[in-house]
């Protein structure tokens, strides 16, 4: 029976759509500022007389707390929709209107109007509802306030309603999409063009995750295919074409590798195979993508392509590594991808919250020796690092694993590495510095290393939607070599050779998950851009202020908790105790910002107060933390008591959907439970000992099931604020939050006294 092949879109076939855009692009429909424009546009944060406060271009940047910036952005949004009408009205201006006075006048026309405004004016009521995620007391899920131009933008194109699936459906948004994503790839460090990155918008994080996999997972089988079709293709090429091992040395015949041997060949040696037989080999195009296409895994599927190709009994399934911090959405791709649940393995963590990498290793070499159930080796497709963890916004120490990736490629193993990047992508601007200079940075040297590295992976997720303060949805993947894409197309996966009339790097409808995408949010993400640069002095002024007052909250935990007699709150972040105590080093940290304010440190010319912020508390912008009780002067050692005292607090600081009044909240935080058979017994004993105040994990501990409720703080805002008496804002949070749980402690020991 002949199968039905996939084609393209119809509307990727007009050629001379395709020329226009073509040169829509190499124009660019909306020239950017250059260099010298921006840095004059962007002032720096110290100012005449010598101290550091939020400059005045972070608060144009959004509508504001209190709607500060509600004249700025009526005027965009009115602009916006009377340019609309302009361009309505004058297509074709004498065509006959459908919509006349008279209408406008009828009855039922203002019966119609009633109804639109009586169900809008109801629906404005219930959005009042909402979590107040500009608020500075809002420190709760993964959003906040959008940015001016990202809304305008989105606003301005959602009129226009492009669909950047397709190029006659969006031929103004698809060069927007490509601008903002080439500017995302070269924030996240994939620059320069051999290989050339590509990237495209996706509906969110997730989405991104599951294509990196999708692609990964390809990558890792393409080998087979393309063997197969080159054979077919040219039986006398397929006799001598040769790879090159990840080792390197002496180029070897790819038709006398081993089943292990394709698996493991490099990724870069997979991408050019095809380009490799046309190019230096001279094999007809045409005639091979023919062959290829019909045993690629995407046509065959996994049963098919097990039977013809993975046919030895000493290889087992494919396998994908992940923190134990992991987002949800990496075993839903692996089971949306036939890879299996079982084919996940979770490293678990280290004391810092982060993948730790001697379990990593270990786990590697239990896989390619065969230290297995089934007693097999298993091929390794793709290392996953986080860079901001959903729950605790850790870092994973992507150096090291990069580190590993090249030590394996000694021994001819090689598999890809994912930087899921969706929460803390645009840190990476810290990296961008303009030169106009003005910045502090507030994250640790770690953290800066550990960026410095991602250019090196090869896929990286990332989400405008989060710490890019844009409208959802807003997700992007980014690719370090373009041809990576062309694993997932719906069509043979080769790259095209020699010249073409379509640019590759404004295909976007051919790859990736989704089918209709809104052209708006790439029009929101592209403006944004524009307007705030992903620069030091840009973007990176951002992740500054909100890793800044992540790090100020840290510290006024731990300087209120200090005072307290009847309870204490424990961050999660870890404190290096190689040269003392946990006591002596908290001890030391607050004795070294006593009597400092936010502003002070910001104003500190030595750096030094500073210094000592980032090399403390969270990787990134959230904190996760759990309060504990005394009792007679001794703290609780049991933690089933000590999470049901936590989830009380919760209770008072969490946004309910049960329509009570949102302006009776004081502080808005989320929460999360650690459980030990999921993050591993290093991190989860360590934390546990900390917070119950114990030296010993208690002989009792069985470990499945067992869990550690905490509060999770998600700090968005910029903003470093005095409230009215001088003092800084974020101390009047705390001790609103500490006041709930003194009440909360009160309530707990006269239950436990009754």
């Amino acid at each position: 029976m002949k199968k039905l092949q996939a084609k393209l879109t119809p509307d990727y076939d007009s050629q001379s759509l395709k020329q226009a855009l073509g040169k829509m692009l190499a124009d660019r429909v909306i020239p950017k500022l250059t260099d010298k424009k921006r840095s004059k546009a962007t002032t720096t944060m110290e100012t005449t007389d010598g101290t550091v406060e939020v400059s005045s271009d972070v608060a144009a940047w959004f509508l504001g707390p209190r709607g500060e910036n509600v004249d700025l952005f009526s005027e965009l949004v009115s602009v916006a929709l009377n340019d609309h009408v302009f361009w309505r009205r004058n297509f074709h201006p004498s065509d006959p209107s459908p919509i006349t006075e008279s209408m406008k006048r009828d009855e039922a026309y203002l019966d119609a109007v009633d109804l639109i405004k009586t169900e809008f004016y109801a629906l404005l009521a219930q959005l009042k509802k909402s979590g107040p995620f500009a608020s500075m007391r809002y420190q709760g899920h993964m959003t906040w306030d959008q940015t001016l131009p990202g809304m305008a933008g989105y606003f301005a194109a959602m009129l226009y309603n492009q669909n950047n699936v397709a190029l006659e459906a969006s031929p103004i948004t698809t060069v927007l999409e490509v601008e903002a994503c080439e500017d995302l790839c070269q924030m996240l460090g994939y620059q320069g063009t051999t290989p050339q990155p590509w990237g495209h918008l996706t509906c969110g994080g997730s989405t991104a995750n599951i294509e990196a996999l999708w692609a990964a997972r390809n990558l890792k089988f393409y080998p087979f295919s393309f063997r197969k079709g080159l054979t077919a293709a040219n039986s006398t090429v397929a006799d001598t074409f040769t790879v090159t091992l990840p080792s390197g040395g002496t180029p070897v015949l790819l038709k006398e590798l081993d089943t292990w041997q394709m698996l493991n060949l490099s990724v870069d040696e997979v991408l050019n195979l095809y380009n490799r037989a046309v190019d230096e080999y001279g094999v007809d195009a045409v005639a091979l993508n023919a062959e290829i296409e019909p045993y690629s895994l995407q046509n065959m599927g996994f049963m098919d392509f097990t039977q013809e190709f993975l046919t030895d009994p000493t290889v087992g399934d494919p396998v994908v590594l992940v923190p134990a911090s992991k987002h949800y959405s990496l075993p839903k791709g692996a089971a949306i991808l036939g890879l299996g649940a079982k084919n996940m393995h979770t490293v678990p963590l280290d004391v810092y919250g982060r993948m730790d990498v001697n379990e990593l290793k270990e786990a590697i070499d239990d896989y390619l020796a065969g230290n297995t159930d089934d007693g097999k080796k298993h091929p390794i497709v793709t290392v996953v690092a986080v860079f901001g963890t959903t729950e605790e916004g850790n870092v994973d120490p992507l150096v090291e694993i990069l580190n590993l990736q090249t030590a394996y490629r000694a021994a001819n193993v090689d598999f890809t590495v994912h930087a899921d990047c969706a929460w803390g992508g645009y840190f990476a601007s810290l990296l961008r510095d303009d030169g106009s200079g003005g910045v502090p940075i507030a994250v640790s040297q770690y953290v800066i290393d550990q960026y410095q590295a991602l250019g090196s992976t090869d896929t990286i997720t990332i989400d405008p939607h989060k710490t890019g303060y844009l409208p959802y949805p807003a997700g992007a993947l980014c690719y370090r070599n373009m041809a990576m894409r062309s694993l997932i197309a719906f069509e043979a996966p080769y790259i095209n050779s020699g010249e073409s009339e379509t640019p590759p790097e404004w295909l976007l409808g051919t790859y990736g998950i989704e089918g209709s995408k809104p052209g708006a949010a790439a029009a929101g993400v592209y403006l944004s851009h524009a307007a705030i640069p992903l620069t030091l002095q840009g973007y990176g002024k951002l992740m500054t202020l909100t890793a800044y007052n992540c790090k100020i909250f840290h510290w006024k935990l731990l300087e209120a908790s200090s005072q307290e007699t009847d309870f204490i709150v424990e961050p999660t972040p870890h404190w290096p105790e190689e040269t003392s105590t946990k006591k002596e080093a908290v001890n030391a940290f607050l004795n070294k910002l006593s009597g400092k304010t936010p502003q002070s440190i910001l104003n500190d010319t030595t750096g030094a107060d500073l210094a000592t912020l980032r090399e403390a508390g969270a990787d990134l912008n959230i904190l996760t933390y759990a309060f504990n009780y005394k009792v007679n002067g001794t703290l609780v050692q049991d933690l089933d008591k000590v999470n049901a005292f936590n989830e009380r607090i919760y209770d008072r600081i969490s946004l309910k959907a049960d329509g009570r009044d949102i302006y009776n909240y004081k502080i808005l935080v989320s929460t999360t439970s650690f459980f030990k058979d999921t993050y591993g017994e290093v991190f989860f004993e360590d934390y546990r000992k900390r917070l119950l105040g114990i030296t010993a994990v208690p002989t009792s501990s069985s470990g499945s099931g067992e869990r550690i409720v905490v509060m999770r703080s998600t700090i968005m805002d910029p903003w470093i604020t005095e409230d009215v008496d001088g003092k800084p804002f974020v101390d009047y949070i705390v001790a609103e939050l500490f006041d709930i749980v003194r009440e909360v402690v009160a309530e707990v020991l006269a239950a436990e006294a009754a």
